[in-house]
């Protein structure tokens, strides 16, 4: 085998859901990656929409099955001796496309190679191939050993979110769009009595602007009590698509340095932008007008190269109070607008 050993790893990741500015829903996902010398593979294979089969949202007996398939313990699913490695978010089939690769043992080591763009029952390799992506080598031991750490504890994060404020409108359409997405969500202006076993099923805790420091510290002391760890999310305006991408970004498991977006500023009209990956960015403008009327822009759309990137945006869009939202396949971040 010529393939050259690499290193195997697995981290948490994100597919961030949202509402978008057209008023689509994107489910969120939560799922754990494959780090292939020290980098997610999905980002070494190009921009896509996916998640891979150890998603966090599948039943147990599912999860623990797609583990021990990609350990060789279990017939593989596709002909040819091909695994699905990323599939789409929203379905199972490869009706949507999934990126599928043998997985084979070399002596006491496993082999992934021929990775593929499939939708048939057979790929296509010249055509719909990932040339120059492999073939990995990993060591037998490094690769069933993180596998089999899935299955010794609870993999799946805590997606439910706690609500607090004033504006029980709000409250309610955001918390229902949570659950459309995916994300539990409840609202409450007292958590002193809300059990510690139920504070351990949250994720996150949302205030509104209107609920005052000393409530917060009532509560923030409610949740160390319980010796529960939760990301604090304040709201930057009764913007709901803007509050789902505030909640979004704390419930982000992954590491800092194995995002996609990991910096985003927004000053005098422009939004500075750092990616570690070539990938498509979108970014959404919100503001308030006078009269608290929500206004939603889109003010860029394009893949960016590795790095840095100042972006000039519409002056119209971005005018009072307003705030942007930088998204990719995998991540959200939300700054406020300085003028």
């Amino acid at each position: 085998m010529s393939a050259e050993y690499a290193t195997f790893g697995l981290a948490p990741a994100m597919r961030a859901g949202g509402v978008l500015a057209n008023g689509d829903y994107q489910v969120h996902r939560d799922f754990v990656d494959f780090v292939v010398d020290g980098r997610p593979l999905l980002f070494q294979l190009s921009d896509l929409d996916a998640v891979s089969p150890l998603a966090s949202d599948v039943p147990p007996a599912i999860f623990t099955a797609q583990v021990r398939s990609l350990l060789l313990e279990a017939d593989a699913p596709l002909d040819g001796g091909r695994y699905v490695i990323y599939g789409c978010p929203e379905c199972e089939g490869l009706d949507c496309g999934a990126v599928t690769a043998v997985i084979e043992k070399a002596d006491d080591d496993y082999v992934w190679r021929d990775f593929a763009w499939q939708t048939d029952e057979q790929p296509d390799l010249e055509r719909n191939g990932y040339h120059g992506i492999g073939p990995f080598r990993f060591h037998g031991a490094e690769y069933r050993s993180a596998l089999n750490s899935l299955l010794n504890g609870d993999s799946g994060p805590r997606r439910r979110v706690l609500l607090i404020g004033a504006r029980v409108a709000v409250l309610a359409k955001l918390a229902a769009a949570l659950r459309t997405i995916g994300i539990g969500a409840d609202i409450t202006r007292d958590a002193t009595r809300v059990p510690p076993d139920e504070l351990r099923t949250y994720g996150a805790v949302a205030f509104g602007r209107a609920v005052g420091e000393g409530e917060r510290a009532a509560v923030r002391g409610t949740f160390d009590r319980a010796s529960v760890e939760v990301a604090y999310v304040d709201g930057l305006a009764p913007i709901v698509p803007l509050l789902v991408a505030q909640i979004e970004h704390a419930l982000d498991r992954s590491p800092r340095e194995l995002r996609r977006l990991t910096r985003m500023v927004a000053a005098d009209g422009e939004a500075g932008i750092e990616v570690t990956s070539t990938c498509r960015v979108q970014l959404t403008a919100y503001r308030l007008d006078h009269l608290y009327r929500t206004h939603a822009q889109e003010v860029f759309d394009g893949v960016l190269e590795t790095g840095r990137h100042r972006l000039a945006l519409d002056a119209r869009a971005v005018r009072g109070e307003s705030f942007i939202v930088a998204r990719t396949a995998g991540s959200v971040l939300v700054e406020p607008m300085v003028h």
